[in-house]
């Protein structure tokens, strides 16, 4: 499904991300390297396993980047001109290797530019576990393009 255009947002809508993904050992590994963060919670079984947690957990910023991602089909996918900012980041739940990722975004608000030639639009993202629980939550602003005449 293409994304949408900054005139089919809708201030106070709620979209339903259909993909979801489940992290895998590899997946939280594999950013960890290529971001260069090697928070032993991460990473270090030993070392987590004597936490409150109990075992490792996946990087949040890999959470918040999932988060993102499945949100795009429905979003922004090829009517994005950039992500302008994400703000008031919030970890309220540990995610850990094998849980399931799901996401879904509200519309909280739009304007257009100054010049009236596309429009920004800030979205409330919200992912969620396999069992409902709220583990990343953020506002993601992006600059949009408006639909073609």
């Amino acid at each position: 499904m293409p994304g949408l255009y900054y005139e089919e947002f809708t201030v106070g809508e709620t979209i339903e991300h259909e993909r979801r993904r489940t992290v895998s050992e590899a997946d939280n590994q594999r950013f960890c390297d290529m971001t260069m963060n090697q928070q032993p919670l991460h990473l270090d079984e030993e070392f987590a396993s004597g936490t409150d947690f109990g075992e490792r957990l996946v990087n949040g910023l890999y959470t918040m980047s999932l988060a993102v991602g499945v949100s795009i089909p429905e979003t922004t996918d090829g009517t994005i001109v950039a992500n302008l900012s994400y703000d008031d980041v919030s970890h309220p739940a540990p995610v850990f290797h094998g849980d399931t990722i799901r996401a879904r975004s509200t519309v909280t608000e739009k304007r257009e530019t100054s010049d009236g030639e596309r429009g920004v639009v800030t979205m409330h993202v919200e992912a969620f576990d396999q069992e409902e629980t709220l583990v990343c939550e953020f506002d993601r602003t992006v600059l949009s393009l408006k639909r073609p005449e």
